[in-house]
């Protein structure tokens, strides 16, 4: 009951921790010793009606009872109290639209004071509750190094006493770009994880829909519109994309009947609605690609060649290797796999994603599928030494156990 507790509700705790304690340092103290206390008194005294209220309040008295033992703090009148004191259980205060405290936490980590780098560590350790290892990998970047990163982001938003709080109105579209960056690499982490025994990690994913929603309905804005449209078009497609042992299913192989259906009619509006602004950028665009992937009934029914073309687009409003990688996928599905070949040897040959599984497991498919088998070996090899992720590697492993000697 607790690890299920602390698994799913221990970043909301944390958050709530944070907006009332004012310090993270604090709160991730406050939280562990709130679940400590939960492991020694729930056995005996019972599961309280609301174990997450419960949580906060028994982490924010541990905490101020800390700061008293400790006299190492500042006066606890500086300790922030709730808003409204009549509420007795912050937890309980569950507002609907902009009064939550993980896009308070999300807002706070992406002030324009922190670097970029440090805006997306800082979210995926405390917003996502990402090991450091995990993150570390992420970036390609020594976990010491990538624990100073943090550390350092930390004592910035302490020391230049950074409001833990959504922006105004007149300040939010400023900060509208770093938002939707970590909402979508959080969704990104709970849809393919990094690392790990498993393809998904569906609480991650499903939080990033709903910040993504409460983001919409803060600021409407048709990139904010586009990224939710394109989070629950990905959605639709999870109940497909593993078999019954975890293992990867490709998108042309997934059982279409499993896909969400009101996820995808729910994306396709938002969809059509950020693309009638005209003001749509890169989280739309690729939303729009989703949507032709969702509309189709069968693999050989996929319209290839609009995908193709909203590729063209989408690389030039924001160009990319990863972009060019999959327009070449496209390409490889609408002109065959030697065009797509071409343009992904373009792309490794000049030192793009050379440490990128994707871009080797795709050029080992093309080899494949052209009979070169010797370079798909070789590539699917690639592909398995650089990725993390367990299903992936048994799906290369089978690939490969499945080439002709």
């Amino acid at each position: 009951m607790v690890d299920a507790l602390y698994r799913d509700e221990s970043r909301r705790v944390l958050a709530t921790l944070i907006r009332l304690l004012g310090d993270f340092e604090l709160a991730e103290e406050a939280l562990h010793e709130a679940f400590r206390t939960a492991l020694e008194q729930w056995p005996a005294d019972g599961v309280p009606a609301n174990p997450r209220a419960w949580l906060v309040s028994t982490g924010r008295f541990k905490a101020i009872d800390g700061v008293r033992r400790r006299a190492r703090l500042e006066a606890l009148d500086d300790i922030p109290e709730p808003v409204d004191p009549t509420i007795t259980d912050p937890a309980d205060r569950e507002d609907e639209s902009v009064e939550d405290d993980r896009l308070r936490l999300v807002f706070t980590c992406c002030h324009p004071a922190l670097s970029p780098d440090a805006q997306i560590a800082l979210t995926l350790r405390e917003v996502c509750g990402l090991t450091t290892e995990e993150i570390a990998h992420a970036f390609l970047t020594p976990p010491p190094t990538l624990a100073q990163r943090i550390v350092r982001a930390k004592a910035k938003i302490r020391d230049a006493r950074i409001p833990y709080q959504v922006p105004s109105q007149s300040e939010l579209p400023d900060r509208l770009d770093a938002v939707l960056r970590v909402i979508y690499l959080v969704f990104n982490e709970g849809y393919a994880a990094s690392s790990g025994a498993s393809l998904t990690r569906h609480n991650l994913s499903g939080e990033a829909i709903r910040l993504g929603r409460l983001l919409v309905e803060l600021l409407p804005e048709p990139e904010a519109v586009g990224l939710l449209a394109l989070m629950l078009l990905h959605e639709s497609r999870r109940a497909a994309r593993t078999t019954p042992t975890g293992d990867l299913v490709l998108l042309d192989d997934q059982d279409r009947s499993l896909w969400n259906q009101e996820h995808i009619a729910e994306g396709l509006a938002l969809v059509e609605q950020a693309l009638s602004s005209r003001r749509f950028g890169p989280y739309t665009l690729q939303a729009a690609i989703a949507a032709v992937h969702a509309q189709a009934p069968n693999p050989a029914a996929t319209d290839w060649a609009r995908i193709v073309a909203w590729y063209d687009v989408l690389a030039r409003v924001n160009p990319s290797p990863v972009v060019e990688l999959n327009r070449a996928v496209a390409v490889a599905m609408r002109d065959g796999p030697l065009a797509g070949l071409a343009l992904i040897d373009a792309i490794l040959g000049r030192g793009d994603l050379v440490k990128y599984h994707l871009a080797h497991a795709a050029r080992a498919d093309l080899c494949r599928r052209l009979g070169r088998t010797t370079d798909a070996r070789a590539a699917y090899q690639q592909a398995l030494t650089l990725t993390q992720q367990e299903p992936e590697q048994r799906f290369l492993k089978r690939r490969l156990a499945e080439l002709p000697h």
